[in-house]
């Protein structure tokens, strides 16, 4: 049997702990730059140019239409392939963009779903007062679909944190990359569970912040 499950988390946990943190670290720069990206796009596809929408439709239903795993093995492998002047950046960057990418995707629904939750006549009545589209969608309808939206961003960035195992398959220094790294200290199924188990907790932990996130805002309608 070898060590016990607690004996090798006292022994390396700052292994484990720098892994978690690397971990939240990704989840946070994906979920971050995903809804400067995702906000861009969900106001693309709210576009009347029905073209125009059609792109950003595209983008969307590509990137949650397939798994994330490809989606990083294409940006690790195929764009320093297509560019070569792009071979010197460290391809921790591109799986990265294929995270963002990803989270960009699922972050422009929940964006197009709170910008259309905003009444319809707020927007008619700023732009009869003669506030242009630009303004109208950035002080009357953004700051109110923000309150609608953080819950389910919240969510998404849950979602993303356990997402984020599949990077240590690049070598990513992350929670289920730690594995890899015992591995080589022939501890093969406590890590697993170790990880299984701090996974859990965060998640547990997170979740309970989102739910006090949504009980303030309800008290707050």
């Amino acid at each position: 049997m070898g060590k016990g499950i607690f004996e090798v988390l006292f022994e390396y946990y700052p292994i484990f702990l720098q892994g978690l943190l690397g971990t939240l670290k990704f989840a946070f720069i994906a979920v971050f730059f995903g809804t400067l990206v995702g906000t861009l796009v969900a106001i693309v596809n709210l576009s009347k140019n029905k073209y125009v929408s059609a792109i950003a439709t595209v983008y969307v239903n590509v990137l949650r239409g397939t798994p994330l795993l490809v989606q990083m093995y294409i940006a690790y492998f195929f764009i320093p392939m297509a560019i070569p002047a792009l071979n010197s950046i460290d391809k921790v960057y591109y799986v990265l963009l294929a995270l963002i990418l990803n989270s960009s995707a699922y972050v422009s629904e929940i964006i197009r779903g709170g910008i259309n939750s905003v009444d319809r006549g707020q927007i008619e009545a700023a732009r009869s007062l003669g506030m242009t589209a630009s303004h109208t969608m950035t002080k009357i309808v953004l700051p109110q679909a923000v309150k609608n939206i953080l819950p389910a961003l919240a969510n998404e960035y849950i979602a993303m944190v356990k997402e984020t195992s599949l990077a240590g398959t690049f070598m990513l220094y992350e929670l289920m990359y730690t594995r890899t790294l015992l591995a080589n200290k022939y501890l093969v199924w406590q890590p697993l569970f170790i990880i299984a188990g701090i996974y859990l907790v965060v998640t547990l932990v997170l979740s309970w912040i989102v739910k006090q996130m949504e009980k303030r805002f309800r008290k707050s309608d």
